[in-house]
């Protein structure tokens, strides 16, 4: 596989973009992603990375999919995105569906039902219908631009369960909705990340690299923590130091010929730092020839 490999900014939340940008290229990423609904134009987007010698790479872009009062204003970024995207030599924006603090069926928001979502947690039948519709739009869309909506799962969010993902997979044209799975909330939400791999390898045209602690997810379902809770008690590791079992993953990506961005993100770190954090994780995919 050809891979262009790339650091997420989540890490550095607080921090500048600047310090961010310039850490990410001293731990030896080759890009980071743009700026999304932030960025004024590709030109500026250019300018800012190559000031510290990395490349764009593909953005994100979440919404209330499953609002129909906000299907205009989705489509009408899906244009940003493509136009901005385009002029980068980008093929790809990641497009997750929200839904943190969304009160559900069940009484409590997504963010409180974490990798233990019940069915009344759930979209309903119709807030799914428009889900698809609009996530049909946006990557009919992007793809008038030449550019692939990859969709990116989420704890948290209302599509993050197993049967979430893979109901909204079936219900969309693999060739207007793509894939850009996250492995660590893929992991977290009790998906196995090399399965789901191997399921939609052709379907995967950039990821997110995460890892994540099995101990703290297992020990937060039991008692059913909230988001914030997993994360205070650590479920995020750095490449290599968690349960995602990479070298099957990259396996299954070599195999498949995967040509693009893969994205390492390490959402809260225990690190002393972010930069560490970053050069941690590179080294370790260093060592699987990444």
């Amino acid at each position: 596989m050809r891979v262009d490999l790339g650091c997420g900014q989540i890490t550095w939340r607080g921090l500048s973009a600047e310090s961010a940008l310039a850490d990410i290229a001293r731990a030896g990423y080759a890009g980071a992603p743009w700026g999304g609904r932030n960025a004024n134009s590709a030109a500026d987007v250019v300018a800012l990375h190559q000031k510290y010698g990395l490349a764009p790479a593909p953005s994100y872009f979440g919404g209330e999919f499953w609002d129909p009062s906000q299907r205009e204003d989705h489509v009408a970024a899906a244009r940003k995105y493509g136009e901005i995207s385009r002029e980068l030599g980008l093929s790809d924006v990641y497009v997750a569906s929200s839904g943190f603090d969304q009160q559900t069926r069940a009484g409590r928001t997504r963010k409180q039902a974490a990798a233990h979502v019940s069915e009344e947690d759930k979209l309903t039948d119709d807030q799914f219908g428009e889900l698809v519709r609009t996530l049909q739009a946006v990557g009919e869309t992007l793809n008038e631009y030449g550019v692939r909506a990859c969709f990116h799962n989420h704890v948290g969010t209302f599509v993050e369960t197993e049967d979430e993902i893979e109901r909204l997979l079936a219900a969309i044209d693999p060739e207007v909705l793509y894939l850009g799975p996250d492995t660590g909330h893929l992991a977290w939400a009790g998906v196995d990340p090399v399965a789901f791999t191997r399921r939609h390898a052709n379907r995967i045209k950039t990821m997110h690299l995460k890892d994540m602690s099995a101990q703290v997810r297992d020990r937060g379902v039991a008692e059913n923590w909230d988001y914030g809770t997993f994360e205070a008690h650590a479920i995020w590791a750095e490449i290599g130091e968690g349960a995602v079992d990479f070298p099957a993953i990259f396996e299954i990506l070599d195999g498949a010929g995967f040509d693009g961005w893969l994205i390492v993100e390490t959402d809260v770190t225990q690190k002393e730092s972010p930069f560490e954090s970053a050069r941690v994780s590179r080294e370790n995919l260093r060592k699987l020839g990444i």
